[in-house]
Order: structure tokens, then C-alpha cells, then sequence
């Protein structure tokens, strides 16, 4: 369970190709042809592995100590961010009350509270009701990019405008699959007044890794987000 190795792309973090970098290109090829909402998206490792397995633990298993693990390395990967010092709105990607409800516990709440043990930043405010998830959504898995942004604009909203306005996010959660999530959540915080949103993971899909993904169709589809 280590971090990503190799170069990564400074928007979405996704893995590149160190000739991609030698001709002095930053942005990975999806995010120069469509720039997602967030400013910087950062992973502690690659979604596959024990990794992916502890995260089944917590999210589809209820083994809640499992948060521990995962918030030690939500913070490692926060720690990439290199945050200014000043007040930080921390928002956990929150599930559909429903599925809160039957799961008892957001995923990405309790790693957050986790990680933010063990970060030194004194101004920054976990905030788990500013972000709402609106409606449920299918299952990501086998859409395009544009069916994706499509099935889950919508899905979210702020219900505190007043609090986001004006302040700096950042917008955290267990996985990153495809950034099309993170990215809606962050259009609407951005909307709603904040200043920059950056996105921080325990875990990512990376495209080297992703067709090893197997068990994540059947559980997405049986255990939402």
C-alpha cells in the first residue's frame, strides 16, 4: 500500500509518461482538452491492491477502524498540497442521506476527521453540512465523459452558500475514479463563491490499474458511492 510512484499530471493527478513532462507539457491530454472545476486533485496511492481492499473493509464491510489506516494516508496526500496558512473549509464528498442511512456512516467523513488529526492546520474546519448530495446516480462505470458529467449534474448542491463564499475548499473523499464527481462538487462550490477548490484522496484509479478494478461494477451498483 504505497504511494504513486512516477510523474503525475499537476491538475488531476492522474500517472504520465515522463516524454509527456520532457516536452514541457504539465497538464495531462484530458485535462488540457477539458479542465476540470478543481484547481489540484492529489492521491496518496493507487486504487488496486490491499488499498482497494481496505477501502472495501470500511465502505462495504463496516469495518470502521479501517478509517484509521486510510486517514493516516489522506493526510499524506493532503501534505502534496503544500496549503497556505488561513481558514480551510474541509468538505467531505457526501453520500445521499438514504444511503447513509443504510451504510451509518459517510466513508469520507471519518477519514477525514482522521487525517485532520495528524495535519498541522490550526484554521481548518471540517464541515460536513455545506455539501449535499441531492439524488441518487447510477453507477459511473461504462459511461463516457460526457455521460458521466451528465449523470451526476444535479446531484449535489450547497446548502450554505453563505459559508463558502469567500473561502478556500478542500473537498475530500476515499476514492477518485474518474474526477467527474469531484469535479461537479467543486463547479458548485465554486459557484456558490469559493475561492479555489483542491481535492484530496486516499486512493485513485489510475489508468494503468483500472482494468483490474473487477469487483467495483456489482458494488457500486448495490452500494451506491
Amino acid at each position: 500500500m504505497g504511494p504513486i510512484a512516477g510523474e503525475t499530471c499537476g491538475i488531476c493527478g492522474e500517472t504520465v509518461s515522463s516524454q509527456v513532462f520532457a516536452v514541457g507539457v504539465a497538464p495531462c491530454p484530458a485535462c488540457q482538452e477539458s479542465r476540470p472545476s478543481f484547481t489540484r486533485a492529489v492521491a496518496y496511492g493507487s486504487y488496486d491492491g490491499e488499498l482497494r481492499e481496505l477501502i472495501h473493509l470500511l465502505k462495504y464491510d463496516g469495518v470502521v477502524p479501517a478509517a484509521k489506516v486510510l486517514g493516516r494516508m489522506l493526510a499524506q496526500a493532503i501534505q502534496k498540497l503544500d496549503l497556505a496558512p488561513g481558514p480551510l473549509l474541509v468538505i467531505p464528498v457526501p453520500l445521499h442521506r438514504s444511503k447513509k442511512r443504510q451504510r451509518g456512516f459517510n466513508q469520507a467523513e471519518l477519514i477525514a476527521r482522521k487525517a485532520l488529526r495528524r495535519l498541522s492546520l490550526p484554521d481548518a474546519q471540517l464541515a460536513s453540512g455545506i455539501l449535499a448530495r441531492s439524488r441518487t446516480t447510477a453507477s459511473q462505470i461504462g459511461l463516457t465523459r460526457p455521460q458521466r458529467a451528465e449523470n451526476i449534474r444535479g446531484a449535489f448542491r450547497v446548502a450554505h452558500p453563505g459559508k463558502v463564499a469567500g473561502r478556500n475548499v478542500l473537498l475530500v473523499d476515499d476514492v477518485l475514479t474518474t474526477g467527474t464527481t469531484v469535479s461537479e462538487c467543486a463547479r458548485i462550490l465554486r459557484k456558490a463563491g469559493a475561492k479555489e477548490v483542491w481535492v484530496a484522496t486516499a486512493a485513485r484509479t489510475l489508468k494503468d490499474t483500472a482494468t483490474a478494478v473487477s469487483r467495483e461494477p456489482e458494488l457500486a451498483a448495490a452500494a451506491g458511492s
